[in-house]
């Protein structure tokens, strides 16, 4: 009992703690500012330029998308950072030396991102409410939720595997900016995944986020939560899937670090 007391104490310390060093730096206007305006900028983005390209009648279907999928800027940037930047700050050789529980420490390097990346969602969806962009009259607060905790959870999962190639790489923020992009194409924020070759519909299926979307679609539209539950324990599985990809890399990184002695420029 007293090591799992120690254990939760470890994950919540290190949530808040490896949070609030990625934006020390920040003044907290600046930061809320990007809590608002950038899940603004990329709703109106591509949300008008939907409109234009289909009509007004698909407003929704790009608000939505896009909504959920500014959850990846948490989940992949903040989260690759917390892990990845460990390095950057040199404090790589201590976190690889403590006796401290491995998974309570790389679990939650996530944990405040995925509170970050739901507010973020909350955010853009509350953005395409007052453009009347979206009605929720229909939508079940619940259902929705869940699905936004769910989706934003496997964002944050594939963003601790990409914080491990942090590890071992000097230019992370190019991959981080890559799958952030391929997200938008791939998950069907932006364009229907049923309209996409069958090939890339399989690498759809294989990423977060794709199931997220169509479900909180579903679910804005008036779907209860029985309706959409395979789609959530789908979006569920595939983040658990990448947790424990990302875990076993990180444990690997780790032994192979201190078997070559170079935890520094592994």
């Amino acid at each position: 009992m007293r090591r799992l007391i120690i254990n939760l104490q470890l994950f919540w310390q290190g949530a808040v703690l490896s949070y609030r060093a990625l934006f020390t730096w920040l003044r907290p206007t600046t930061f809320i500012a990007s809590m608002i305006f950038f899940p603004l900028g990329q709703i109106m983005f591509f949300t008008l330029l939907g409109i234009y390209a289909t009509g007004a009648q698909n407003a929704s279907f790009f608000l939505i998308g896009n909504a959920m999928q500014i959850t990846a800027s948490s989940g992949i940037f903040g989260v690759t950072m917390a892990v990845g930047g460990e390095r950057w700050a040199g404090t790589l050789m201590y976190l690889f030396g403590s006796p401290a529980n491995r998974l309570a420490i790389f679990t939650g390097r996530a944990m405040v991102h995925v509170l970050n990346g739901f507010v973020e969602v909350l955010m853009g969806l509350a953005w395409g409410w007052l453009l009347g962009w979206v009605d929720f009259s229909r939508t079940d607060p619940l259902a929705l939720g869940l699905t936004i905790l769910i989706a934003t959870f496997s964002t944050a999962a594939m963003g601790l595997l990409l914080g491990c190639l942090g590890l071992i790489t000097l230019n992370i923020m190019f991959i981080n900016n890559l799958i952030y992009f391929l997200l938008l194409l791939f998950s069907g924020a932006n364009v229907p995944v049923t309209s996409l070759p069958w090939w890339m519909q399989y690498i759809s299926w294989a990423l977060p986020l794709t199931r997220g979307i169509q479900a909180a679609r579903n679910v804005v539209g008036g779907a209860p939560l029985t309706q959409v539950i395979d789609l959530l324990a789908g979006e569920l599985l595939i983040g658990v899937i990448y947790l424990v990809a990302g875990y076993s890399l990180f444990r690997v990184f780790e032994a192979e670090a201190k078997r070559r002695g170079t935890l520094e420029a592994f």
